[in-house]
């Protein structure tokens, strides 16, 4: 089911298939990769890191390239050394921002770059180069939608002292508790993005600085991309720039704003969830409803969580009120979380789009387990006068239970019915020019009679 919560309520556009990019000549004017070196005054590391960078790919990378230095208002003779290394190579391009901040970079140079997938690293090359390929090898084959580099890794070999073993351990550490993410390494300068999932990845990263690495990973996890891994050789450069308490209290405050954005729903990640056509789940089996075991599984779950809640809840309102208003105020409460676990996990909806017509169509199928709940208490007090509290709550597990089945069948059918979104999604597209000037031209394929292209 592909729903959206983005601003206006319309139905996000589904990213295409990953494919693998086709090979091609050095000399097409279309880069496959296109790699952005941040920089802040580095007039002295910029120059020989750019020639190493180029020699590296020029002599071990199947793939037409770009080498894009991206100066983050610098003040020393950066730019002069760029636009040097820029005028002396067609593989290296120059772009200046007046603002400091990485994340601003990466968003500015992935948002205008025309290149299939991009990449980028520091410019002190901490990182071996031999890890590159690697690190965009399972985008370019259409594997994967991101990679980074792990300096975690159990097979990294890294030298770095203990103040930053510490800290980067430390750091991934709170990313596991508070926001569940299961990648190694937030902040290795070393990470790689195929271009169609940028377009729509990027807009919802809201940090421009050192946080941004870390906000674009959660988020792609959360929605279910790809991540791969790849271990490095990675030795720390004692003449970094970076301020460490600095960037530690940035970085906790952006885990603060993700966490309570993710807990309250507030991110469209529904733009990016199931994205590709390629995924075996979305293939349709004949007789079997479209994720109707996944559903199934759990609304199980939920209604077992739910149950539990709804007993302690009656329990503790029997002890100043009547079994009938008991179990009224009960079953409200329960049933206003269980229709929000159920939108969240159960159905895959998530953000605000829709929210209150869902607790109000919830609250519905809540009158009707009422109706079935009150009913079998009316009819057990009518049996036998003055019931037990024990016969009370056995009566009533075997109403939910039967109320349960129909609310599932209500849930799937009129709540979060299953939506199908039939428009042609935008694609990348990879054309062979005549024999005589081959080179790949890339361009965006979308179906010019989808309604909503036209806002």
């Amino acid at each position: 089911m592909q729903t959206d919560s983005s601003p206006g309520g319309a139905c996000s556009v589904p990213l295409p298939a990953r494919a693998h990019l086709p090979a091609g000549r050095r000399d097409v004017p279309v880069p496959v990769l296109d790699i952005v070196i941040p920089v802040y005054n580095e007039e002295k590391d910029l120059r020989p890191c750019v020639r190493r960078l180029h020699d590296h790919l020029a002599s071990t990378f199947p793939y037409p390239f770009r080498i894009t230095i991206a100066d983050n208002a610098s003040t020393d003779r950066t730019p002069e050394v760029a636009a040097q290394l820029a005028a002396s190579s067609e593989e290296v391009r120059y772009t200046r921002l007046e603002q400091k901040g990485r994340g601003r970079a990466l968003r500015a140079v992935w948002s205008a770059s025309d290149a299939p997938v991009l990449a980028y690293m520091d410019v002190d090359l901490s990182t071996d180069l031999n890890a590159l390929l690697p690190l965009v090898a399972p985008l370019i084959s259409g594997h994967s939608d991101l990679a980074i580099g792990s300096r975690l890794a159990r097979s990294s070999r890294v030298v770095r002292g203990p103040k930053r073993e510490f800290i980067s351990r430390s750091y991934n550490l709170i990313l596991r508790g508070s926001l569940q993410a299961r990648f190694s390494d937030a902040q290795c300068g070393f990470k790689a993005i195929r271009g169609d999932v940028a377009g729509v990845l990027l807009p919802l990263v809201e940090d421009t600085g050192w946080f941004f690495d870390t906000e674009m990973l959660v988020l792609a996890e959360r929605a279910g991309l790809r991540i791969h891994e790849v271990p490095v050789d990675w030795v720390d450069d004692p003449d970094s720039t970076v301020h460490l308490v600095r960037t530690a209290t940035d970085d906790l405050k952006g885990v603060w704003r993700v966490g309570r954005a993710l807990a309250v729903g507030a991110l469209p990640l529904d733009r990016l969830a199931r994205p590709f056509g390629d995924d075996p789940r979305d293939r349709q089996l004949t007789g079997v409803p479209g994720g109707l075991a996944r559903q199934l599984v759990g609304f199980c779950v939920v209604g077992a969580l739910s149950t539990l809640f709804y007993l302690l809840l009656y329990s503790g309102f029997r002890t100043f009120s009547g079994s009938q208003v008991a179990n009224a105020l009960a079953l409200l409460v329960s049933a206003v979380a269980n229709t929000a676990a159920n939108r969240r996990l159960t159905f895959g909806v998530r953000g605000r789009d829709r929210a209150m017509r869902h607790q109000a169509q919830g609250l519905v199928v809540f009158a009707i387990g009422l109706v079935l709940t009150s009913g079998s208490l009316a009819a057990l007090g009518a049996a036998s006068g003055s019931p037990s509290h024990s016969t009370e709550l056995a009566v009533l597990i075997a109403a939910n239970l039967a109320a349960t089945v129909l609310r599932f069948l209500l849930l799937r059918a009129w709540v979060f019915p299953e939506r199908r979104d039939t428009a042609a999604a935008p694609a990348i597209r990879y054309e062979q020019l005549p024999h005589d000037d081959q080179h790949l031209r890339v361009t965006a394929a979308a179906d010019t009679h989808d309604p909503r292209n036209a806002r």
